[in-house]
């Protein structure tokens, strides 16, 4: 597993965050479209967007989240897009929530799939990041946030070699191997099927630095080619023009990454079959985590450096449905399995006693289910850690 894989996954997957909750705020008209013609951004859909991408991209929030470190259970990292989706006036059920999560998990997974090198993963990360430098282009103090998390980006992973890359991509598609998803805007494009695996195609470019398959070179001890055999390929491939830029600003080439939900189209999610009958695979989530105190002391420093930000004066908030409508969304709720559902936690991230208690409770729920030795350290290591937040 590769340690230097965490920031690749928080990124790209809130990158697809973002692009659902803008279709879904253009989608039920909340006010602030002005801004997609250039004009400052007004409205509760502005706050939401510039609330949300502020808090993602803070700068302690980044210092821990690009530490070396090992990937974090589903439940946990679900946890933290719990927080950053609440950083607004904007609320979301438990329905839509795992609606959202489905989505942007799916969406990742086909993406690391398709992904021509695993050196290409960075260029995907890049252009989620270039669409969220759009969203708040009028935002210079969020656009800087973005800046200095790109060239964090830069600087970590640039100089890694293939090898490292491949291993981070192995690490992600272990992440995603169990979820099977099925996504109406997949099945329509006939890229998913039935059963919520994709179906990857045979023929499109090469990546970049190879040539297209079909030439065999035979070559002599002394490294001369001596013999040319050819064969015919079941695809039909091309090679690519140019490579796509690994700098701040640049034509990444690659167009995975880019945001699918730009054409209004909808952002519907069904469970399959396979995905109803998880139990056995669910028992992580109940399952103890040989990385819990780990685990714990990051949620702590996120959690507690993520606020939710309260309605001005009488601003009221508002909540965001990601179904058609709300019957669909009751449905959702009602039938969804209990294994795979998670709990919406709103955590007010102050210095209280109450506070801290709260944030204990959870943490603790996010724990193992039978206590280990070493609980009660763990507990003062914890407390001992919010007292410093």
């Amino acid at each position: 597993m590769s340690a230097r894989t965490l920031p690749l996954l928080f990124l790209n997957l809130g990158g697809e965050m973002l692009y659902i909750l803008d279709q879904r705020l253009r989608a039920q008209s909340i006010p602030g479209e002005k801004a997609r013609k250039g004009e400052r951004r007004a409205g509760p859909s502005a706050a939401v967007m510039n609330d949300i991408i502020s808090t993602m991209f803070n700068n302690k929030f980044m210092e821990e989240l690009f530490k070396p470190q090992d990937l974090y259970s589903k439940k946990a990292l679900r946890t933290v897009y719990d927080r950053l989706a609440h950083a607004s006036i904007m609320r979301l059920n438990q329905a839509s929530m795992d609606k959202l999560y489905d989505l942007m998990t799916m969406a990742f997974k086909y993406q690391v799939l398709l992904c021509p090198r695993p050196r290409d993963i960075l260029l995907v990360t890049f252009n989620h990041l270039d669409a969220i430098k759009d969203f708040i282009s009028d935002s210079p103090g969020i656009l800087n946030q973005v800046d200095e998390t790109f060239r964090r980006l830069i600087e970590t992973y640039n100089c890694l070699s293939d090898g490292e890359f491949q291993l981070i991509r192995q690490t992600l598609l272990i992440f995603f191997q169990d979820m099977h998803i099925r996504v109406s805007i997949f099945l329509k494009d006939k890229v998913q099927n039935s059963n919520g695996r994709f179906v990857l195609p045979i023929s499109g470019p090469v990546p970049w630095g190879t040539e297209v398959p079909g030439l065999i070179r035979i070559f002599n001890h002394k490294g001369v080619e001596v013999k040319r055999a050819e064969f015919t390929t079941a695809g039909n491939y091309v090679t690519p023009q140019r490579e796509g830029s690994f700098e701040l600003y640049g034509d990444r080439v690659l167009k995975l990454g880019t945001n699918m939900y730009s054409v209004t189209r909808p952002v519907e999610t069904h469970m399959s079959g396979s995905s109803k009958n998880l139990a056995s695979q669910a028992k992580e989530h109940t399952a103890p985590n040989p990385l819990a105190k780990e685990e714990l002391n990051f949620l702590a420093r996120l959690l507690g450096g993520l606020d939710i930000q309260k309605p001005a004066g009488g601003e009221s908030g508002f909540r965001l449905n990601l179904f058609t409508t709300d019957e669909e969304e009751e449905h959702a709720a009602q039938t969804r399995p209990e294994e795979l559902s998670y709990k919406v936690i709103n955590i007010e991230a102050t210095q209280e006693p109450g506070r801290r208690a709260e944030l204990a409770r959870i943490l603790g729920e996010l724990d193992a289910a039978e206590p280990r030795p070493g609980s009660a350290a763990k507990g003062e290591d914890l407390l001992a850690l919010m007292d410093g937040l």
